[in-house]
């Protein structure tokens, strides 16, 4: 469970940065084992990023979709 409560609302990657985190953890921080999870950890932020652009753009507040609502973005964007 995150420390914070609002951190699944507030960083849609959070289940990727724990995924990555918990690579580092259980290879003893060597950063060569773990770039499969850091390449999707980046995709995701990339991915969200360019959302919360096109929502910005658009005026649709807010820019970050809520939880619920994430599973429906169309990849396109």
């Amino acid at each position: 469970m995150p420390r914070n409560p609002n951190a699944e609302r507030d960083n849609p990657c959070l289940h990727e940065q724990e995924l990555s985190y918990k690579c580092l953890s259980k290879h003893n921080y060597d950063r060569e084992k773990c770039e499969v999870y850091f390449a999707n950890y980046n995709n995701c932020k990339d991915f969200w990023n360019k959302v919360r652009s096109y929502r910005r753009a658009r005026g649709i507040v807010p820019y970050l979709p809520p939880v619920e609502e994430r599973s429906n973005i169309n990849p396109s964007i």
